[in-house]
């Protein structure tokens, strides 16, 4: 706590001075124009790893980034988000996921949770999608490689869930928002961005000019398309490999194929995808 405090003093003395004027603009209303999604855990802090300025970014954090879909819950995930997008007229959204995710290794053994955690095996239902889709297609992956193919597809479940919310929908269809998939390498401090063309997770240095040039929608439909394709975590650091899976057949409404039956049957009125 006294370190807190500490920081709480040197803030005030050393950050508020010189952008006092700031400090009354936003007192009087906020304006961030991106809603940054990430996790709870304490070492992937968004403003710090952006080198944000104070009020530019929205946040919600929580266990594993994940976003229910659209009325599988009354949690405040969905209120943020309903909210950043009518109230705030947020026009960037960044779904951040991180390397050594402990959701995502309780994901990997969600049986074991059911007793000793039971509100974060509930919790870990909303990306049973990608659970799914990897132990379906991937299960023959060493651990530490199925960990890192399940944080990479979340990433996507988690985007492709966030299109469910008719605020959300609606922004896209006019062309007023761009959504952006991350993630973190706690092992190097280097970012990946997830590029649609390639399918893959690249530096988002290679992306900047292009996106600069025009502003993309990301549709997430599947990792990679071939073997050679892999997540580059930047120069001195090591590649990791993405398994190859074909993309699956896409539904006419947004996100169905990574939602359990359960979900789409709450969602879209359906029996299932």
């Amino acid at each position: 706590m006294e370190k807190l405090l500490q920081g709480l003093r040197e803030f005030q003395e050393n950050y508020i001075p010189g952008r006092e004027e700031l400090i009354q603009q936003l007192a009087k209303g906020q304006n961030p124009r991106v809603l940054f999604i990430g996790c709870s855990d304490s070492r992937v802090d968004p403003t710090i790893i952006t080198q944000a300025e104070i009020g530019d970014l929205f946040v919600i954090r929580n266990a594993g980034n994940i976003i229910p879909p659209y009325e599988a819950t009354n949690g405040g995930e969905g209120a943020t988000i309903e909210y950043a997008m009518e109230a705030l007229d947020i026009g960037q959204v960044i779904v951040c996921g991180h390397t050594q995710c402990g959701a995502m290794k309780g994901l990997l053994q969600i049986g074991s949770l059911e007793e000793k955690m039971p509100l974060v095996y509930n919790w870990l239902h909303h990306t049973e999608a990608t659970r799914k889709l990897v132990e379906d297609h991937y299960s023959q992956l060493e651990k530490k490689d199925k960990l890192d193919l399940l944080v990479a597809q979340n990433v996507l479940t988690q985007i492709d869930n966030l299109q469910t919310y008719p605020s959300v929908r609606s922004k896209l269809h006019a062309g007023t928002l761009d959504i952006h998939g991350w993630i973190y390498q706690l092992e190097t401090a280097q970012l990946l961005a997830y590029d649609e063309e390639t399918k893959s997770f690249v530096p988002p240095h290679s992306k900047i000019e292009a996106d600069q040039k025009t502003a993309k929608v990301l549709k997430p439909g599947g990792l990679s398309r071939a073997s050679s394709d892999t997540m580059q975590p930047g120069a001195g650091a090591p590649s990791v490999a993405l398994p190859t899976f074909s993309e699956p057949a896409q539904p006419h409404w947004p996100g169905a194929n990574r939602l359990s039956p359960e979900q789409a049957a709450r969602i879209y009125g359906r029996a299932g995808v």
